[in-house]
């Protein structure tokens, strides 16, 4: 999400342990069996229109971090021959340099794929993997948790390990229910800050929905003016706000801390600040879509329950 957010933000105004590949491409065509479930070919409904797999995929390359925790969360890990530059998660994810914000076609080729799931069409890509005849599969970032469980079946359709997806969607449900079902006993007000130039996400996209979950208040709504769901709040803006909670998502990228937030000019009296209310999150789970959305609720909860022990 962060990346993801960041990168449109930035445009706009601005996943079986899977061996190890050379730039040759070079890895054991074993694709991990078929789970229970599956049946191929399989038709997909994809942005780009219906995407035809006749065979189940034995070498997948992700182009999206997303995909490719969700690609090992549901059982597919052993068919990712490569996977970008960004996924870093889980370890045994065939991390490379390619890059998925500067797209080469040619090199993707190299590795062979009969499968290749990314998020952003940047640099017409699937028009570039269509010349060459490489299936593509887009799964842009979700705007919702149902869009989040619709990829995993999607993915999980995709190579054969339906049951698998199912289960961990369902799963998932069953988690984030018991979340959220333990709210505070009073609305809390949070910041989430994207990067320390104050860039943040409304309650209206997938993060804020997210924060939505546990009933809390985005005090950057009132400023969204123009409707992005990405403003760039001011200092004197937060300030004023005085949130009780500050959840940082560029402590990785920026460098910020609850020390460095407490440092800053101004915010050393704010509720957050003084409350221990700023929450210095990974910025890979806060910026993705996949499975560990239910980490991140977790985290976000447990700070809830601290601020607030007698919720209910």
């Amino acid at each position: 999400m962060r990346r993801s957010l960041l990168s449109l933000v930035l445009l706009l105004v601005l996943a079986v342990v899977a061996a190890g590949c050379g730039q040759d491409g070079s890895k054991s065509d074993g694709a991990a069996p078929a789970g229970q479930g599956a049946t191929f070919p399989v038709t997909l409904d994809t942005p780009a229109g219906k995407l035809t797999l006749d065979q189940q995929p034995k070498r997948i390359v992700s182009m999206s971090a997303t995909a490719t925790e969700m690609l090992f969360a549901v059982g597919a890990g052993g068919q990712v021959a490569a996977a970008d530059s960004n996924s870093n998660y889980p370890k045994e994810a065939p991390k490379t340099d390619l890059s998925a914000y500067e797209p080469n076609v040619e090199a993707i080729a190299g590795y062979k794929p009969d499968l290749v799931v990314y998020s952003d069409d940047l640099g017409d890509l699937a028009a570039g993997l269509g010349k060459l005849g490489i299936p593509a599969l887009q799964q842009p970032a979700a705007k919702t948790l149902d869009d989040t469980y619709a990829q995993l079946d999607q993915l999980g359709r995709a190579t054969g390990h339906v049951a698998e997806a199912t289960q961990l969607a369902a799963t998932m449900r069953a988690e984030i229910a018991k979340i959220a079902a333990a709210k505070p006993t009073h609305q809390l007000t949070y910041y989430h800050e994207l990067d320390k130039n104050l860039y943040t996400a409304t309650s209206k996209t997938f993060i804020g929905q997210l924060y939505g979950q546990l009933g809390m208040k985005n005090i950057a709504d009132a400023a969204d003016k123009d409707a992005s769901g990405y403003p760039q709040l001011s200092a004197e803006y937060i300030v004023k706000a005085d949130p009780d909670l500050i959840f940082l998502a560029d402590t990785k990228c920026c460098g910020q801390s609850a020390a460095t937030v407490a440092a800053r000019d101004g915010w050393g009296d704010l509720t957050a600040v003084r409350t221990g209310g700023v929450v210095e999150l990974d910025d890979d789970v806060a910026s993705r879509w996949g499975p560990r959305v239910v980490d991140f609720l977790k985290t976000v909860a447990a700070k809830v329950e601290a601020l607030d022990p007698a919720g209910s």
